[in-house]
């Protein structure tokens, strides 16, 4: 091998800062709600083990529904990406700590349009025992969906992370 960078980064330390990216092509079911917003959740991907100092991410996802009567064709929610699925229909704290609630724009014929995400911390995660995982809440405007029918919703998109690993135990 010769000098310059691909030399440089085969003997270079591994904990350096790390872009992953994630492709999302998930189902999320979503049961209405009455008198409340809709949530569903699924997990996307994961960390590697260690502590995870998480920089910023950047994701852009699309959501289609099933084409039934019980979703609006024209619905609209919120969605983010978190270390935690979310518990209580309302997307804060460690639902979104990597992508912060986002606004989703009316979907055409049960269709969003591909929405943007982000998020920026310098937060230090504790993966070292190796359970964190990433989720993908989603939330349907209570309006949006028929009370206790239960919809699938297809994600499809990608996730960009910036992070290093410093170490683990």
């Amino acid at each position: 091998m010769g000098k310059g960078l691909p030399r440089s980064l085969k003997h270079s330390d591994k904990s350096v800062v790390r872009v992953a990216r994630v492709d999302i092509n998930h189902a999320i079911e979503v049961t209405g709600d009455a008198g409340a917003a809709n949530d569903g959740q699924v997990v996307i991907g994961d960390f590697p083990e260690g502590n995870i100092l998480f920089l910023s991410a950047v994701a852009y996802v699309q959501f289609a529904g099933p084409t039934s009567d019980e979703l609006a064709d024209t619905w609209v929610g919120d969605y983010g990406i978190g270390t935690a699925p979310d518990a209580n229909s309302a997307l804060a704290g460690t639902d979104v700590n990597v992508i912060g609630s986002t606004e989703i724009a009316a979907a055409t014929a049960e269709l969003s349009p591909i929405t943007r995400g982000e998020g920026s911390t310098d937060t230090i995660f504790d993966n070292t025992d190796g359970s964190l995982e990433l989720n993908l809440n989603l939330l349907i405007d209570d309006a949006n969906l028929t009370d206790t029918e239960v919809v699938e919703i297809t994600a499809t998109g990608q996730l960009y992370m910036a992070y290093a690993v410093l170490g683990d135990d």
